[in-house]
C-alpha cells in the first residue's frame, strides 16, 4: 500500500486507460503521469531560492486542478485551493497567508486579481489557457515521474493546505500532509470498494477538501479515473454521468436538494451510478434520492481538518448521522467540564425529551488525524485546548460542534458552539461579515449568526440596529451590499431583523445565544429574500447585486408559517429549538 501521494501518482506510468476526463477531453492514466512530471519539473525551475514550496491553485475544475495536485505530489509541494468566491484584500489575504511561491489561475480569474497586492510576481502566475503557460511547460515535456531531483516525499510531506473557518478572523488553513491524504484514499478504497473501472464524478470544487481527499484520493488509490464538471450544475449532472459513465459522486450542501428540484423524468433511474458520498442531504432528502435516481447516499460526518469522523452504518436510524470508526473513542461532553454527558432520551417519534442534559461538544479523546493549521499556533492549540487549567480534555480534539448520542450509541447533530456558519458547503466567519455590515451607514450596530437553512446547513441572519428615527431601506441596503468588493458570494444575510439596540448580557457583550434562539420568530420586524440563489449554472460568478436575491421584503406570519412547513417536511424542525 502505498505510504505517499507521490507513489500512487508514479504508479499512473505506463496505465493507458482514462484517467481524468472532462467535456475538453479525456486524458490518460499515463498523461496525467507525464503532465504531473512535467509540471513539478517546471515548479522547482521557478521556485525561489528559499520559499515553501506551495502552489496556490484558483481553477474551476478543469484537467489542470488535478495535473497539478499531481505535480504537487511529486515535487513533494503543497497545493493551497484559493477560493474564487472570496473577493479583493480576502482574496489576496489567503494567497499570502499560505506563501504561495507560484500562483496557477486561468482567464476567467484574472478578474479576480485585477488590482490586487500580490505577493507573487506576474511572471510566476501562469494562466493554464494561454499560450505562454504552453510554451512554459514545452522544455519540461519528457520529464519521467522516476527522473524528477530533489529529496524523495515522504508521508510527512504537506500535500494540502486547505481553508476552513472559525467563529473569529480570517480563514485558517489546515494542513494535511501526503501520508494522511494517503491513508484517506485507501480507507474510502476499502470503504466503498472503489474498482480500477469505477469513475468518480468530481462536481464540487476542488479547492474544497471534500472533493481532493473524497474523490480524487480514493480514485488515485484505488487505480480509478476521475471526471470532472467545471461548476456543478444541476441540470448537467445526470447528462454527465451518463456521458462520463461515473459510478461514484461526492456532493456537500444543498448540491442533493438542488437535483432533487429538477423536474422528474421517467429515465432517472437510468444511470451508472452505484453511491453518493457525503454531508448535509439530511435523511429525509436522502431517501428521496434514492428512490428516484435508485442512488443510496451515504451520509458522513467528517470535520475538515481531520480531527473527528463518524460513518454511517446500515442500521442507523434516522435523524443520527452514525457511530465513530473501529478504535476511535469520539464522545459529547460538557464544554466547560470535560465530563461526558449522558445518554439521550427520545420518544417514540424520534424527538429529544432531555436536551439539557444530553447536548453537549463532539470530542475525540483518542488520537486524531488533526495536522494543525498553517501558521496559526493559536488555533492549533485551541483544537486541542484543555479545560479547568488544562486537567481535563488536554490533547483531546474539540470540533466546536453540538451532538446528543442516543442509547444505542449513534451520534445525532445539534447545532454548532459558536459563530461559524456553513451556507451553501461554504463555511463562513460571521465576524468577518460583520465588519462589512458594520460600514452600512444607518446601523449603529451589527451582530451576523447563523440560522438552520431549512434543508442544509445554514443560513445568515443579520440584526441591525438603527439609528434614533431611522427606518430600514431595504433598495439601499441592497445598494450598499451590492457595492461592497469584499462581501463573498454566499455572506449576503437572508434575514435582516431590525432592532433600536442589540441585546447584551450581564457583561455587555452582544447576547448571540439569544438572537440564534430566537431567530426569525422574534417580535421586531424581519425582513428577508424569499430566494436564495443556487450555484450559478453560467461560468461567470453572479454580481454583488445577485448575491441573495436582488431586494429584500416583510417577512410576513404567512411567510413563517411556509417555512416552518419547510423545516418540518426535511425533518430539521427540531434544530429551530435549540
Amino acid at each position: 500500500m502505498a505510504a505517499t501521494m507521490a507513489e500512487l501518482v508514479r504508479a499512473q506510468w505506463g496505465d493507458h486507460r482514462p484517467g481524468v476526463t472532462s467535456h475538453e477531453g479525456t486524458l490518460t492514466h499515463h498523461e496525467v503521469a507525464a503532465g504531473a512530471a512535467a509540471r513539478a519539473a517546471l515548479f522547482g525551475k521557478l521556485l525561489p531560492r528559499g520559499a515553501e514550496p506551495h502552489i496556490g491553485v484558483l481553477l474551476d475544475n478543469v484537467p489542470e486542478y488535478p495535473l497539478w495536485l499531481a505535480a504537487a505530489a511529486l515535487a513533494g509541494a503543497a497545493v493551497a485551493g484559493i477560493n474564487p468566491t472570496r473577493r479583493g484584500p480576502e482574496l489576496a489575504r489567503d494567497i499570502a497567508h499560505t506563501d504561495c511561491a507560484l500562483l496557477i489561475t486561468e482567464r476567467a480569474h484574472l478578474p479576480l486579481l485585477a488590482g490586487l497586492e500580490l505577493t507573487i510576481p506576474p511572471e510566476r502566475v501562469l494562466v493554464v489557457d494561454d499560450p505562454a503557460y504552453r510554451e512554459l511547460l514545452g522544455p519540461y515535456a519528457q520529464t519521467r515521474p522516476d527522473a524528477l531531483t530533489g529529496a524523495a516525499p515522504t508521508p510527512a510531506s504537506r500535500m494540502l493546505l486547505y481553508f476552513t473557518s472559525g467563529s473569529t478572523g480570517a480563514p485558517k488553513a489546515a494542513v494535511c500532509t501526503q501520508g494522511r491524504l494517503a491513508a484517506a484514499g485507501h480507507s474510502l478504497v476499502r470503504y466503498f470498494g472503489v474498482r480500477r473501472e469505477d469513475v468518480h464524478y468530481l462536481c464540487m470544487p476542488m479547492f474544497h477538501g471534500n472533493a481532493v481527499i473524497a474523490g480524487w484520493a480514493p480514485a488515485l488509490a484505488g487505480g480509478a479515473a476521475v471526471a470532472l464538471r467545471r461548476r456543478f450544475s444541476a441540470s448537467g449532472f445526470l447528462p454527465d454521468v451518463r456521458r462520463f459513465k461515473a459510478t461514484y459522486f461526492t456532493y456537500v450542501g444543498r448540491a442533493v436538494q438542488y437535483l432533487l428540484a429538477t423536474p422528474p423524468a421517467p429515465d432517472d433511474r437510468d444511470n451508472p451510478l452505484r453511491t453518493g458520498f457525503g454531508t448535509e442531504a439530511g435523511a429525509v432528502d436522502a431517501e428521496r434520492f434514492a428512490e428516484r435516481f435508485g442512488v443510496p447516499l451515504i451520509e458522513g460526518y467528517g470535520s475538515s481538518e481531520g480531527g473527528a469522523s463518524l460513518q454511517r452504518t446500515p442500521d442507523t436510524p434516522p435523524g443520527a448521522i452514525g457511530r465513530p470508526a473501529p478504535g476511535d473513542d469520539l464522545a459529547v461532553v460538557d464544554p466547560e467540564t470535560g465530563a461526558e454527558l449522558p445518554r439521550a432520551r427520545l420518544d417514540g417519534d424520534g424527538r429529544l425529551r432531555n436536551g439539557d442534559e444530553a447536548i453537549g461538544e463532539l470530542v475525540n479523546r483518542g488520537r486524531s488525524s488533526f495536522e494543525g493549521y498553517w501558521r496559526n499556533p493559536e488555533a492549533t492549540a485551541a483544537r486541542t485546548r484543555g479545560r479547568l487549567g488544562g486537567r481535563v480534555g488536554a490533547g483531546w480534539y474539540w470540533t466546536g460542534d453540538l451532538f446528543f448520542r442516543d442509547a444505542e450509541g449513534f451520534f445525532h447533530f445539534a447545532g454548532r458552539t459558536d459563530d461559524r456558519l456553513r451556507v451553501d458547503s461554504e463555511n463562513l466567519a460571521a465576524a468577518m461579515i460583520e465588519n462589512i455590515l458594520a460600514r452600512y451607514a444607518p446601523a449603529t450596530g451589527v451582530a451576523v449568526y447563523a440560522v438552520p437553512d431549512p434543508v442544509a446547513g445554514d443560513q445568515v441572519m443579520a440584526a441591525l440596529a438603527l439609528r434614533d428615527g431611522a427606518a430600514f431601506d431595504p433598495e439601499d441596503f441592497v445598494a450598499f451590499l451590492a457595492a461592497q468588493p469584499d462581501l463573498g458570494t454566499k455572506m449576503a444575510p437572508r434575514f435582516v431583523r431590525t432592532l433600536t439596540a442589540l441585546p447584551v448580557t450581564a457583561t455587555n457583550k452582544v447576547h448571540r445565544a439569544a438572537l440564534r434562539r430566537a431567530g426569525f420568530r422574534c417580535p421586531e420586524p424581519v425582513w428577508w429574500t424569499p430566494s436564495v440563489a443556487g450555484p450559478p449554472e453560467a461560468a461567470k460568478l453572479p454580481e454583488p447585486s445577485a448575491r441573495a436575491g436582488s431586494s429584500y421584503r416583510r417577512f410576513t406570519d404567512e411567510d413563517r408559517a411556509a417555512l416552518l412547513a419547510q423545516y418540518r417536511d426535511h425533518g430539521r424542525a427540531h434544530l429551530l429549538d435549540g
